[in-house]
């Protein structure tokens, strides 16, 4: 490996047009030393995930002082459309059809708006050697990184990042959920063609090792999630060797594999969580997980118990939920 100065650069990469003729755009950073791989680093795929776009900032703080073997290319605002309007999904204004950009990857160069977003940002995965999608979930979410089960390369980059837990998910073609929302709002689209829209999918298709981190604490800038994002994506170059070193990794993750635990509210009301159940406890399956109200009348409309036995890696906690959004979610141990 050849390890020189980082040289850095930013360029504007356009994605499409408004109705107004307003461009919209993405600055693009790269990180480029000696021959090497390059990785890719993208975050905020969903407007409210800030602490992906703050680690980045303390990433490019450490990599212009930095020897590198290879390229960094990093995308700190993934979609910023949904950013500007400060919500989780691109407002339907822009795209109704395709309001989450996590549905859509390849992209589609003649397609709906986000489709020609994701044709656009695609080329950055497609040229690297392996990528990492930065997410954030909520406080009541386990820290974790899923990577597809049975790809060694994306296992190891899993395992670099070092949350402590880890979340692996079928085969492509498995009938499987993907990268979760906030807990309370709507589940994830759990049909295979759903599953096949999303980054870490679409990397898989093409050879590229890629992950999934998911950080903690929507909708605000929390300096522990922060520091994890950071550390996690050094650990990932050290580990490709764009860094030297060996990736300073705290101890043997736990390793969850994710089935058919996603728990939905079949009753609309007042989500009330058991008391002392927390992310990370461990349910079996039919246990209770807590008790949905009518807020006016006081009624019990349901009692939400858990579908499979496993670790509760995320929870609602005393939300106003609509008849079918997910509420809880388990994984089984490995």
């Amino acid at each position: 490996m050849e390890y020189e100065s980082v040289t850095h650069t930013v360029t504007d990469r356009r994605l499409g047009r408004l109705p107004s003729g307003s461009e919209i755009t993405v600055p693009v950073h790269r990180y480029v030393g000696g021959a090497g791989p390059t990785v890719y680093v993208q975050a905020a795929q969903h407007g409210i995930e800030l602490n992906g776009p703050a680690a980045l900032r303390r990433l490019h703080e450490r990599l212009v002082e930095a020897e590198l073997a290879g390229t960094v290319a990093t995308v700190p605002v993934a979609n910023p459309r949904a950013f500007d309007n400060r919500s989780y999904l691109t407002p339907a204004e822009f795209d109704a059809r395709n309001p989450n950009l996590n549905r859509v990857w390849p992209g589609d160069e003649d397609g709906t708006l986000q489709e020609r977003l994701a044709a656009r940002l695609w080329p950055l995965a497609a040229g690297a050697d392996a990528a990492v999608d930065l997410h954030t979930g909520t406080a009541d979410m386990l820290e974790h990184v899923r990577f597809r089960e049975g790809e060694t390369g994306a296992r190891r980059l899993a395992t670099a990042f070092d949350t402590g837990y880890l979340l692996a998910d079928g085969d492509l073609d498995s009938d499987d959920s993907d990268e979760d929302g906030p807990a309370g709002t709507a589940a994830d689209g759990d049909d295979e063609e759903t599953f096949r829209g999303t980054f870490r999918a679409a990397a898989s298709r093409e050879g590229i090792p890629a992950v999934t981190a998911e950080l903690s604490n929507s909708r605000t800038v929390d300096r522990a999630a922060v520091g994890t994002g950071l550390e996690g994506v050094l650990n990932v170059l050290r580990e490709r060797d764009l860094l030297r070193g060996e990736p300073t990794a705290t101890a043997e993750p736990t390793v969850l594999r994710k089935g058919d635990g996603s728990v939905e509210a079949t009753e609309s009301g007042l989500f009330e969580l058991r008391s002392g159940l927390a992310v990370g406890d461990t349910v079996e399956a039919g246990e209770r997980l807590g008790t949905v109200y009518d807020p006016a009348t006081f009624e019990r409309r349901e009692t939400v118990s858990a579908a499979e036995s496993g670790v509760v890696y995320s929870l609602a906690r005393e939300a106003v939920v609509v008849a079918g959004e997910r509420v809880a979610a388990t994984a089984e141990p490995v």
